[in-house]
């Protein structure tokens, strides 16, 4: 609206104006325009403002006409805010006798002006000045004179222009631009203080008559949109709405006509357009309608909005306006549709205005895309207003989708309605008119409108949106009988609308997909399902229910699942869907075991959330234990009802342990529906949390145990026991299926039971098959695997499916695991010693208690004495603190022993002896107590088990029942019936280490004999060979003593291939310089033969007294050329001590000290 300039006025002598000097300096300075970042900070204002550009125009002072009080205070434009007054006079006495004058008549003038700034500006020319003085150098006489006579305040407002004609330079000018800024700024700022003060004080008046809004609102409004401030402007006309929100709600309508005067193509004239009313004369006339001056606010809002380049805050404004305005509108008297195509017509118009205010091409990606979007929403008005139409005049039907946007009329009924239609004027868009008297000239209207919001919501990217008014233009389709083209649209639409949970929408689309498919008469195939089973997920998600219009809703959806079980049963494969709504399966509580059989119960809780009955055939649950163990729970069923219902599902297993629910079903003759409970680390909802499932142990049903075998030998295929228990079984046929961990493998074809007459085993590759088990047996079968020597204990897992000779047709389950050591349970290390033609093995063992321990060698070994060397004990305790140690001697009479030999230990594992000696309690309290002993059967293993865990959780019991054979059983130890004094009794009693009714084990670890080329028996001798060794005189410290070196060697255990007659060796005395001084040949070589001996003499001398051992000696082979080849080999050799355990006593020397000890006296 307001597109002047700032006004600044210009004085001077007339003889200068009228000149081209003047004309050329008022050129140059208009060529400096408009000025740039200009920052203005106003005492009301937290913020700077920046003012990009402001352009100004120029006027002569006399060209102004004189002031006059006017009751409509114009803009603040409308005056000048700056006054120049120039100056050209050098001459100091012209100054003094008439230009001073000149200016002071001025100043004087404009000095009773309000709000107005001033500046002098003094002209020189630069040319004629000389040629080192510099731009704005100031002529100090006259310069001076002006600014001491006129700069009465703080502000410099003379300023001096060294120009030359022609020159435009930006520097020349820059003093003079910033001083007219500085001079602006002050004359802004004054001006609009006192502006908003008349504002603030007048707004107090408003409930006055003659008060209007443009006295004082748009006055400054309008100055801050010349002054480009477009923001200040606008927030003038936000606080004007705000003012007449305010007058609305005191209904102080004392300034505006009445709500709407309608004349002849206010329906259809551009919304935003402020030239086709005199507005202003009819806000001054205080005459103007509510609808007028809305529209005339919303038009000057939006214009600066579109000068400030936000064309989509535009679109929203004017949507928000169209939206309620409308429906204030609906209580005046208007022509018969008159809201609806004044709606249509302006949110048209505010479109193409908009394009024509901001091209496309201007906005960047996101601008554009907002722009876009708010555009779709104006179109998508303009369609909501097709749709009243079409449902008024009968072009469209009133249902779902359509119907949805009917506004109820307020506050008279439709009775009264035509009453209040003024038949005066009529509507005048013309292309509403044709769509009211032509349906299908509507239809072409509604779907072009329709395709436009589309378009504008694919550019904006909101998908969802423009998918809504897919199906709208799909419910048109069904209308006009375009069935096919309405079935696509309705069966794709569904998809997009799932992510963005549209429930409504989706489910109504759905519906009418549903509806279209029968009305076409198709064939109920697969996708017919899906389409169904997607409408009733939606259907029990959406609560509300409100685009469902079918009449009857059970009714409906009862045909519905008739007709989903009727298709599911024509199915020729199962087809499965997963986590539907319309049903819950949640287990309820623990299981049950019965008595008779294997056979375990729970509880389960059905939902059904449709109104109707749904028929089925089966109810499953699946509950996942650990290591992937699965029991299959499951019941027959017709029909589930609505609401919540509990059923009993069974499972024939003997299984037993702790459970999760990992998926239920319920099967629809071909259709499956399953749901998958498995919790997840993100789940948070009460409803999603993992259910547990306690299954208890059957103490009669059938139970799988793993041991190791009571033999076992090294070296031979390993081996591991399966003990089957048939608790009250008569097993027809069993198959069981070991699993161990990776690299181990079973052997099923080599199993072999370990007793007679328990039945029969049927050879498998894959498995062990037992036929004929009676009931309350144990069944030990014996399986081999590969090696597992690289763990110590192996986790195996155990399926056994079995039917029993009651139940044939019934296939029972066992899924469990066992975990067994497979490592060695004795720690054994052996130590060989060579002597002569004995050999000596040390073994050393642990943690086991023994009964024997004995080396053996095979039958067919000749000319081998093995002895032991410790008397033989009942029984011996092994702990790790107290190992134990056997020697055993071997003589060959005939050279190495080449076969291997084998260690026989004969052993038990503390545990397996404690829980044999429980069982063996158990067994003997339960036979004490009077009563049929059938009935202590089904506790005894329950006995059992929970005394061996009390006994596992405290380990205070250990130390005593070593010492003295005592189980002390904790206090925490109650079974919960009559056996607890009893089994404590009995087992307190002190018994020896021999008294468990445990096996023993026995275990051959196969030894070897090691090969020797060469043993060497070293000695030192002190004495002569014919001086007895109790004869030897004292040896006394420091004194040399005669020793004698002697080595005997010997072949006797060397491999008889390779076999030389002699090996030269070398010797070496180990020198103790801390103990003895050695003289002699301490280091050398000699020959070493089968049976010879070599002997060096030595002389000792020891360093200190005490018992001192002789030194060592080290004997070893020298290298033996090979024949041949190039290289040698050295022969191997041990060296035994023959003096290692003998100590030599050295007496100190002796000798007399003379002390001289000071008695006292006088010195």
């Amino acid at each position: 609206m307001s597109n002047q300039n700032v006004l600044v006025t210009y004085s001077g002598h007339a003889s200068f104006l009228v000149s081209e000097s003047w004309k050329q300096v008022l050129a140059a300075l208009q060529s400096q325009l408009p000025l740039r970042s200009i920052h203005w900070k106003s005492a009301s204002r937290p913020n700077v403002k920046t003012i990009q550009e402001l352009d100004l125009t120029f006027l002569p002072l006399d060209s102004l006409r004189d002031e006059h009080t006017s009751q409509v205070p114009v803009t603040l434009l409308e005056k000048p805010l700056l006054n120049l007054y120039i100056v050209t006079c050098e001459d100091n006495d012209l100054y003094r006798t008439a230009v001073k004058k000149q200016i002071k008549d001025w100043h004087y003038a404009i000095s009773q002006r309000k709000n107005q700034d001033w500046l002098i500006l003094h002209v020189v020319r630069s040319d004629i000045k000389t040629a080192d003085r510099k731009f704005f150098n100031m002529k100090s006489s006259v310069l001076d004179k002006i600014k001491a006579d006129f700069n009465m305040d703080k502000r410099d407002r003379c300023v001096q222009l060294s120009w030359t004609a022609g020159d435009c330079s930006p520097v020349i000018w820059a003093d003079l631009v910033n001083k007219i800024k500085d001079g602006l700024l002050f004359a802004l700022n004054s001006s609009v203080s006192q502006r908003e003060e008349e504002v603030r004080r007048s707004e107090s008046q408003r409930h006055m008559p003659g008060w209007n809004f443009c006295t004082f609102f748009e006055s400054l409004a309008s100055s801050f949109e010349g002054v480009k401030l477009f923001e200040d402007a606008l927030q003038q006309y936000n606080e004007l709405e705000v003012s007449f929100i305010q007058v609305l709600r005191e209904k102080n309508m004392s300034w505006f006509g009445s709500l709407i005067q309608p004349v002849p193509m206010d329906d259809s004239m551009p919304l935003l357009s402020v030239s086709k009313k005199p507005y202003r004369d009819l806000i001054l006339a205080n005459s103007i309608s509510v609808f007028d001056f809305r529209i005339y606010l919303l038009a000057r809002q939006c214009a600066l909005l579109n000068k400030m380049r936000r064309p989509s805050e535009i679109c929203q404004k004017v949507t928000s306006f169209l939206g309620t305005f409308g429906r204030r509108l609906r209580e005046a008297t208007l022509p018969e549709y008159f809201i609806e195509s004044w709606i249509f017509s302006s949110a048209l118009s505010v479109i193409d205005q908009c394009d024509t205010w901001v091209p496309s091409t201007e906005l960047d990606g996101i601008q554009l895309a907002r722009f876009s979007a708010s555009k779709g929403e104006l179109l998508e008005l303009a369609k909501t207003q097709l749709d009243l139409l079409g449902v008024k005049v009968g072009h469209l039907p009133p249902k779902p989708p359509f119907a949805n946007t009917i506004v109820e009329e307020t506050p008279t009924s439709h009775a009264e309605q035509p009453s209040k239609r003024s038949s005066t004027h009529r509507i005048s868009k013309y292309e509403v008119i044709l769509a009211i008297g032509d349906r299908e000239a509507f239809y072409d209207l509604y779907c072009a409108t329709s395709n436009r919001a589309i378009d504008m919501y694919v550019k904006a990217g909101r998908r969802k949106f423009a998918l809504k008014l897919h199906g709208f233009l799909a419910a048109l389709d069904i209308h006009r009988g375009r069935l096919a083209n309405a079935l696509t649209i309705f069966t794709s639409l569904p998809a997009h609308y799932a992510p963005h949970m549209w429930t409504s929408l989706e489910s109504f689309m759905l519906s009418r997909a549903i509806n279209t498919h029968a009305e076409l008469e198709r064939p109920q195939d697969r996708e017919w399902i899906h389409t169904l089973l997607s409408f009733l997920r939606t259907y029990a998600n959406d609560t509300s229910k409100e685009l469902i219009s079918e009449e009857g809703d059970e009714k409906y959806v009862t045909h519905l699942i008739n007709a989903l079980h009727t298709a599911a049963s024509s199915l020729d494969s199962d087809l499965i869907h997963s986590d539907h709504p319309i049903m819950a399966v949640q287990v309820s509580g623990d299981t049950t075991c019965s008595d008779d059989e294997d056979l375990a119960f729970v509880n389960a809780t059905i939902s059904n959330r449709l109104p109707c009955d749904v028929a089925v055939g089966e109810v499953s649950v699946t509950l996942r234990g650990r290591d992937s163990a699965g029991l299959k729970f499951t019941t027959k069923m017709d029909k589930i009802p609505p609401g919540q219902s509990t059923v009993t599902l069974s499972c024939p297993t003997s299984s037993w342990g702790l459970y999760a629910l990992e998926s239920s079903e319920v099967i629809m003759s071909h259709l499956r529906f399953q749901w998958q409970h498995k919790s997840t680390a993100t789940t948070t909802s009460k409803n999603d949390r993992i259910s547990l499932v306690r299954v208890p142990r059957s103490l009669r049903a059938l139970d799988v145990q793993i041991r190791q075998p009571q033999q076992t030998e090294l070296g031979t295929t390993s081996r591991f026991l399966l003990v089957i228990s048939t608790g009250q079984n008569v097993i027809s046929r069993a198959t069981i299926k070991a699993t161990p961990p990776s690299g181990v493998q079973c052997n099923y074809s080599e199993a072999q039971l370990e007793a007679e007459g328990t039945g029969t085993l049927e050879v498998a590759d894959d498995a062990i098959v037992l036929l004929d088990a009676p009931a309350d047996s144990d069944i030990a079968i014996s399986l081999p695997h590969s090696d597992a020597s690289r763990y110590h204990t192996m986790k195996i897992g155990l399926s056994v499916t079995y039917n029993t000779q009651s139940s044939l047709d019934v296939i029972r389950t066992l899924q469990t695991s066992r975990v067994i050591t497979v490592s060695l349970p004795i720690a054994v290390n052996v130590e060989d010693f060579f002597r002569g033609k004995r050999f000596d093995d040390y073994i050393t063992l642990h943690y086991v208690r023994i009964s024997s321990t004995e080396l053996q060698g095979p039958t067919s070994l000749n000319g081998v004495k093995i002895s032991g060397c410790r008397p033989t004990r009942p029984v011996i305790t092994v702990t790790p603190e107290h190992p134990v140690n056997f020697l055993f001697s071997i003589e060959s009479s005939n050279g190495p022993v080449v076969d291997p030999l084998n260690l026989v230990i004969k052993y038990r594992i503390l545990r397996d002896e404690v829980e044999a000696l429980i069982r063996q309690t158990v067994e003997a309290v339960l036979s004490s107590i009077s009563g049929e002993k059938p009935q202590y059967c089904s506790v005894r293993r329950a006995l059992v088990d929970k005394l061996i865990s009390h006994l596992e959780s405290n380990a205070e019991w250990v130390e005593t029942y070593r010492a003295t054979g005592e189980i002390v059983l904790p206090d925490s130890f109650d079974d919960g019936g009559d056996f607890r004094g009893p089994i404590r009794q009995a087992l307190a009693q002190c018994r020896p280490e021999t008294a468990s009714p445990c096996p023993w084990r026995e275990i051959k670890i196969p030894v070897d004999v090691p090969r020797m080329n060469i043993v060497t028996a070293a000695q030192i001798t002190i004495q002569p060979s014919d001086i007895q060794s109790d004869h030897v005189p004292p040896i006394y410290a420091g004194q040399p003593i005669s020793a004698t070196l002697i080595l005997q060697t010997s072949f006797h255990w060397a491999e008889k291939e390779g076999k030389q007659p002699s090996y030269k060796m070398r010797y070496d005395v180990e020198e103790r310089v801390k103990d003895w001084l050695l003289c002699g040949r301490k280091r050398g070589d000699f020959v070493a033969t089968n049976g010879g001996s070599f002997a060096v003499p030595l002389t000792l001398i020891a360093l200190h007294h005490g018992e001192i051992t002789l030194p060592k000696v080290d004997v070893r082979p020298l290298p033996v050329s090979t024949q041949g080849s190039m290289g040698s080999t050295v022969p191997s050799a041990d060296t035994s001590q023959a003096h290692g355990a003998e100590k030599v006593l050295i007496l100190p020397r002796g000798g007399r000290t003379t002390y001289i000890v000071g008695m006292g006296g006088e010195n």
